[in-house]
């Protein structure tokens, strides 16, 4: 009844097909039937005045619709609403009318969350759909035979399309690459004319030119292509992901209109892709953008090149389906990017291209009999699935595909919509791939219930509220399951906040906020929820053989209490510990024994705890130890029985091997091993008896050593004057004999100088 109510009221029609069961009600925190219906699509509301009873909570009127039936609630009192489905538009195909190829264009739906609908998307492939082609060629110099056939294919390709389709327009523009090296030689003259041959015509380097719109016009073309000269450049790889680009994205340049869209890529090598720019310091990304200066494109040295996944995107955003034609050495390459590209094809060209028409229309005939039925962007929190009757198609997926469609042939995909949770109106689009038409799919949420109940204060709410789908709604003052709890100085807030056990829930789910306190429900076999909270019950411990608490225990607030003699979570093991014992230990003191086995401690493992893999011994903590357990000395050696009691030890003349080497107090390297012994840090130590110290200075032969060394340098040092005194008397000596050879020849002293002071007496007169 509540159902007709509302779509009455809601004036819409109800088809298409629920694919879910309400076989589960998973509720979580459920106050109203709002919450109730946003819980899971399998959960129901009873709105019965009395349904619940004293102290119980508004949650348990929310279940699955057998349940609420099984508990006693009338059936025209269930609130369960189901999804809603209206056609908002289905254009049929009038004669003389554009062609419509998918039925219904858009409709609305009203979902409740988790509740899956499925609706029938038709279509069906219409006579005379008309074909955009865009001829796109690569004009590097290695396609200078192939250009020469493209300048005669106009009419042909047009009225080989016209001839399938009714109606036919070709475009065409050429690439090469970016005018940068290493791509291309950046040489003034070679960018004017980069062909090997300079007598031939040849036009500048350039990255991707748009040459002619799309047109029925096959004349045109013809004389537009006529005009079109080779190029040239560099390395292999050209610019072709720029020319694609470019292509997509220039919808009014191009002139792209509401047709089947086709863009022929004819190159013979492969192609540069993101990240390339950087080989000529090319670092900004492909902004997607048209860029078109002149029919040129103008930022080919200025952007990098994009990738595939940017160009397989706005390829499918434009629904523009490409045709690779290239030669056969580069079909494997081509084909793995076909791979990543949605409805595209490849066709192998011959060395001159003369087969280009037939490539074309082979590829149209079949990218067009191949349905792929795909959604744009999806909002968040909804989910699209795709199912059909054709091969392979059943089994739903992210996308639907039929093959071998032909001419009017008719293809139904079952198309389900599901939304997680409650979302504001949203809408996206479903289409083929490769189509530009699209079925508009509007999205609402029913989150909330509409139960039909009188407004104003009622006699079950003891006149303090109104009745709300079933409940009280209470009004300012007063709270409680019928509004009878008077509120006073304190707000709800504050006495809800007295009922949850660190912020969580009220009760734990497991009673009524009454005033303040919890009224705890009946546990379902009939006892009690206990406990400030209610947070406590008796029934719900671990269960071992199907008893709870193994038939050995009793239950506690959720925890086994064990008999004596039996122990474990579940009380389900005998006390014993004979299964853990080795060398007269348990668990070699390094764990518990709980059911017979070793539960370790601090890194130990296995069936005894004997083994520690990461462990390390503590041989630089031991020092002080066993310096004064092995040699009474070090910081240890007045409390050492109480500081290292831990160690038992032993002192040995020779060791086998040394684990330990530590220095002493004195600086002696001590030598030692350690063995673990049952429990933690717990060591019997080895240490060899003769420390290695080092050996004092030798006083006698430092001090002879010094003064015999002052000694020689002394004696050096005199030596060395004497040989400087004897050499410069020797030079003295030799200039003596030189000066008396001089005399004997020359009959004078060499040593004799004559007077140079004359005395005169001044009373003396030579003239008397």
């Amino acid at each position: 009844m509540h159902q007709s109510v509302c779509l009455k009221s809601l004036l819409l029609l109800l088809v298409g097909t629920q694919v879910y069961t309400q076989e589960q009600c998973l509720k979580a925190s459920v106050n109203t039937c709002g919450d109730c219906i946003k819980s899971g699509p399998g959960c129901a509301w009873c709105k019965d005045l009395n349904f619940t009873k004293t102290g119980e909570q508004e949650a348990a009127r929310c279940d699955t619709v057998r349940l609420l039936l099984e508990r006693g609630c009338n059936e025209e009192n269930i609130i369960n609403p189901q999804n809603i489905f209206e056609d908002v538009l289905n254009k049929q195909l009038a004669p003389g009318k554009e062609p419509v190829q998918i039925q219904p264009q858009e409709i609305k739906l009203n979902l409740r969350p988790g509740m899956p609908q499925t609706f029938q998307l038709r279509f069906k492939r219409a006579k005379g759909y008309p074909v955009d082609l865009y001829y796109l060629m690569d004009l590097s110099y290695s396609m200078k035979d192939d250009l020469e056939n493209v300048k005669r294919l106009g009419n042909d390709l047009l009225s080989e399309l016209t001839t399938i389709t009714g109606f036919a327009r070709i475009g065409f523009g050429s690439f090469v690459d970016k005018t940068l090296l290493p791509y291309t030689d950046t040489n003034e003259a070679k960018l004017k004319h980069p062909c090997s041959d300079k007598n031939e015509p040849c036009q500048p380097a350039f990255g991707f030119q748009h040459v002619l719109s799309l047109t029925a016009n096959g004349n045109e073309f013809k004389n537009l292509v006529n005009q079109q000269h080779i190029s040239g450049n560099l390395d292999p790889p050209e610019g072709s992901l720029d020319a694609i680009m470019q292509a997509a994205v220039c919808l009014k340049e191009i002139g792209w209109g509401n047709s089947t869209r086709l863009l022929v890529l004819a190159t013979d090598d492969g192609f540069h892709m993101a990240g390339d720019g950087k080989l000529a310091a090319i670092l900004e990304p492909n902004n997607e953008t048209c860029q078109l200066v002149n029919n040129k494109y103008s930022k080919s040295n200025i952007w990098d090149y994009p990738s595939v996944g940017q160009v397989a995107r706005k390829l499918e955003e434009q629904n523009i389906q490409p045709i690779f034609a290239v030669t056969k050495k580069m079909e494997t390459v081509y084909t793995e990017l076909s791979k990543l590209i949605p409805k595209s094809a490849v066709g192998v060209l011959s060395e001159d291209s003369n087969n280009v028409v037939n490539l074309i229309v082979e590829a149209y005939n079949n990218l067009t009999s191949e349905v792929i039925m795909a959604h744009d962007a999806l909002p968040n929190f909804i989910s699209v699935k795709y199912a059909s009757q054709c091969t392979g198609g059943k089994t739903p997926s992210d996308d639907g595909k039929c093959d071998n469609v032909t001419i009017g042939q008719e293809v139904i995909f079952d198309v389900t919509v599901t939304v997680d949770r409650c979302i504001k109106d949203q809408s996206f689009s479903i289409g083929p791939l490769g189509f530009n038409e699209k079925l508009k799919v509007n999205v609402q949420t029913l989150c909330e219930c509409d139960c039909g109940d009188p407004p104003g204060r009622h006699s079950h709410c003891k006149g303090q509220g109104e009745v709300v789908c079933g409940s009280c709604k209470c009004d300012s003052g007063f709270i409680g399951q019928l509004c009878e709890c008077t509120i006073g100085k304190k707000d709800e807030a504050s006495f809800k906040a007295q009922c949850r056990k660190d912020n969580g829930t009220e009760c734990e789910g497991k009673g009524d906020c009454v005033c303040g306190r919890c009224q705890c429900h009946l546990t379902e076999g009939n006892g009690h929820f206990y406990g400030e909270h209610c947070e406590c019950d008796d029934e719900h411990c671990e269960k071992f053989d199907n008893k709870q608490c193994a038939g050995h225990g009793k239950c506690k607030c959720g925890k086994c209490e064990c008999d004596e003699g039996y122990e474990g979570t579940a009380c389900h093991c005998a006390k014993s510990d004979n299964e853990c014992k080795i060398e007269g230990y348990v668990c070699y003191n390094r764990g518990t024994c709980e059911c017979n086995q070793c539960k370790c401690e601090r890194g130990y493992k296995g069936l005894y705890c004997k083994t520690c893999p990461t462990c390390q011994r503590p041989c630089q903590e031991s020092g002080s130890c066993v310096e004064c357990l092995a040699f009474g000395t070090g910081p240890f050696e007045k409390n050492c029985s109480l500081a290292c009691k831990h160690l038992n030890f032993k002192t040995v003349e020779k060791l086998v091997k040394s684990d330990c080497r530590v220095k002493d107090k004195e600086g002696c390297w001590m030598a030692f091993t350690m063995t673990e012994e049952p429990g933690f840090d717990r060591y019997f130590v080895s240490v060899l008896k003769d420390r290695e110290c080092p050996e004092g200075p030798n006083i006698i032969a430092i001090v002879g050593g010094s003064l015999a060394g002052v000694a020689l340098i002394g004696l050096l040092m005199l030596l060395i004057i004497k040989g400087v005194l004897y050499a410069s008397d020797l030079r003295e000596w030799r200039r003596f004999e030189k000066d008396r050879k001089h005399e004997k020849t020359s009959g004078t002293n060499p040593l004799f100088q004559n007077a140079t002071t004359t005395v005169q007496n001044p009373t003396f007169s030579g003239d008397s």
